[in-house]
């Protein structure tokens, strides 16, 4: 069985269009929980291409899984 590997897609405008500073923390939207980098990265880019024209709009992918276990730097998520 493959081990699970949270992502978490999330996303919002940003103070600066090179950072990751968001305006209003209440405002972020909650994209959802992915339980690999590839269902992660599907969601981010549906995001991301959907809010293009807005360059203060920015998505991420937060790598839930090397936050609950520090200790699996090595992990093979591709």
């Amino acid at each position: 069985m493959t081990k699970q590997l949270l992502h978490l897609v999330l996303g919002g405008r940003v103070k600066d269009p090179k950072g990751a500073e968001f305006e209003d923390l209440d405002e972020i939207d909650i994209v959802g929980v992915y339980g690999s980098n590839a269902e992660a990265v599907k969601a981010w880019r549906g995001k991301a291409q959907a809010t293009v024209d807005d360059a203060r709009t920015r998505y991420f992918v937060v790598h839930l899984h090397r936050l609950l276990d520090p200790g699996s730097e090595h992990d093979h998520d591709h």
